[in-house]
């Protein structure tokens, strides 16, 4: 007999193996359904659990799930031993700091505050977490910052040894007062920037000169002509380039992409996503920091390429998000994440058209970015819709990222829920059959939880375990911005392309500066992918 007949007995063996299967379980429902009930406390319990178990394969075995997938996905360690590289940061404001931290180098302020907080309260990891990441063999050589208070800050986490892996008399950083000249040390293989947006792009391209490669944090770009620019110098130059949409690390994230690629949901023709924060500090109104002054902050350095000249300003400087002349507003600051995350688990691309709306509804402090912002992006060739609302004066929780699709919605977040439609097609005979409650969860997942949970009853709704608030790796909890930065260092050992490449990051730039434009002339913009560029 040949290998072909032997496949294709083996093949037609399995699939009657799996129809039998299912008309065996299809049996015992229906004669579980008619069980007479003797009144017996676990008579009733044992009938419920097997109904639920039962009911739970049938659907896992619809989905072409397993329900002990695994959640935790494998270490991905890729270091060569004894290949350090040298890291810079270009602005360690706040995110500066925090992408330094995941680095492997915090303040010591920032130990001894979460090491109190660990007291007080022993569910706070914090600091557990951070010293039990992964030693990423940096060191970091060089710290840019013109404000010099932000700057010592840097040296002082530069050299501090409480830190993943442990370390002794560690050197310490040289700070640069230019990032010109960082970018010229022999002392530096990499750079992270944590600049204001107006910075991004002139520093990536130099450090692409250079031949240093980048971590550089969202949006990508201030205007569509540096996405161009930009983009074009680090596909020449050779670089590996990151961008700073750390989601795409989330479990949720990657397990949401699997269930599409299944086609679980069926025909997704709509995707909804929103922001919504009701205090200053989420509206951009930070602290202004006491010791900041026209002797301590380089002005001159700080306002570099923005496209309008001001005296020396203290709000501007640490409220920079609040004007188009250095960031990106809403749109590239936090529709870009959500953005992209729909783009990491859909593929979408740049949309043909946007349609943006708001205006500065109740922050009316000076600032030219809206408070209040919607946008629609249309893919005429998906079929697909992908709508975005956000306010800045109101904190009532409208959801998370909603994938519809016709057999089947899917809200994800940290952890994701799938519900299945009524009037589905690919469920159909299961929701007559009452296998499937449309009023349930058709299966949930939670990250560091064995896996995909098909949920059919209501107790299992309420108890089923809660996202966590760090991603999973290894069976512990991780931060995900440090998972990303490790991502881009194990793409520079090994001469990978990290998922956020720029090619991503010129699809998130155009998409937000599409829907800037939109808003700034009161018109529906769209993409010429020919001419590149927004007509």
């Amino acid at each position: 007999m040949s290998k072909e007949t032997n496949d294709d007995t083996s093949a037609h063996a399995t699939s009657d193996s799996a129809k039998k299967e299912s008309i065996r379980r299809r049996d015992i429902l229906k004669g579980l359904a008619t069980m007479p009930v003797f009144g017996a406390f676990f008579g009733v319990l044992l009938r419920k659990k097997w109904l639920d178990d039962l009911k739970k394969n049938e659907i896992l075995t619809e989905l072409a799930l397993e329900g002990k997938t695994p959640a935790v996905l494998p270490k991905t360690t890729m270091r060569k031993p004894g290949e350090l590289i040298r890291l810079g940061i270009i602005g360690y404001g706040g995110r500066g700091e925090s992408l330094v931290k995941s680095a492997g180098f915090a303040h010591p302020d920032w130990i001894e505050r979460k090491r109190k907080d660990a007291k007080k309260n022993r569910l706070d990891k914090g600091l557990k977490a951070f010293l039990g990441q992964e030693d990423l063999n940096v060191v970091l050589t060089g710290v840019c910052d013109v404000f010099d208070v932000r700057a010592e800050r840097g040296l002082a986490a530069s050299k501090n040894d409480r830190r993943p892996g442990g370390g002794s008399g560690l050197e310490g950083a040289k700070r640069y007062r230019h990032y010109q000249d960082l970018l010229e040390s022999d002392e530096i293989d990499a750079v992270i920037i944590g600049t204001p947006d107006h910075w991004h792009a002139q520093m990536t391209i130099d450090a692409a000169a250079a031949g240093k490669h980048v971590y550089c944090e969202k949006c990508m770009t201030r205007t569509i002509d540096e996405t161009l620019k930009m983009t074009e110098a680090v596909k020449n130059s050779g670089i590996v380039f990151q961008l700073g949409h750390q989601s795409r690390q989330q479990e949720s994230h990657i397990k949401a992409k699997q269930i599409v690629e299944k086609n679980i949901l069926g025909k997704i023709t709509l995707v909804e996503t929103t922001t919504n924060r009701n205090n200053p500090v989420g509206a951009w109104v930070y602290k202004i920091h006491e010791d900041g002054s026209a002797e301590t902050i380089d002005w001159d350095q700080f306002q570099g390429p923005a496209p309008n000249k001001v005296p020396f300003n203290l709000e501007r400087f640490f409220r920079w998000r609040c004007w188009y002349d250095y960031g990106t507003g809403l749109s590239g600051d936090l529709l870009s994440h959500e953005y992209d995350a729909a783009n990491m688990i859909l593929e979408l691309g740049i949309p043909k058209s946007a349609v943006a709306s708001g205006g500065i509804y109740f922050f009316q402090d000076g600032r030219d970015v809206p408070d209040v912002f919607q946008t629609v992006f249309e893919y005429p060739d998906r079929d697909l819709t992908l709508l975005y609302s956000a306010t800045l004066a109101s904190g009532r929780g409208r959801g998370r990222r909603l994938f519809m699709g016709h057999d089947a919605s899917m809200d994800v977040g940290d952890s994701l829920e799938v519900m299945a439609e009524w009037e589905s097609t690919r469920y159909k005979d299961k929701i007559r059959n009452r296998i499937i409650n449309t009023s349930l969860p058709l299966f949930t997942w939670h990250p560091g939880t064995e896996g995909i949970d098909t949920v059919t009853s209501a107790t299992e709704k309420y108890f089923a375990p809660r996202g966590l608030m760090y991603t999973y790796r290894g069976g512990r909890p991780v931060d995900v911005t440090h998972l990303h930065i490790k991502e881009w260092l194990d793409c520079i050992r090994n001469s990978g392309q990290p998922s956020c490449n720029i090619d991503r990051g010129f699809e998130e730039a155009i998409t937000c500066h599409m829907a800037t434009q939109s808003y700034l002339e009161g018109r529906k913009v769209e993409w010429d992918p020919l001419n590149k560029k927004v007509v």
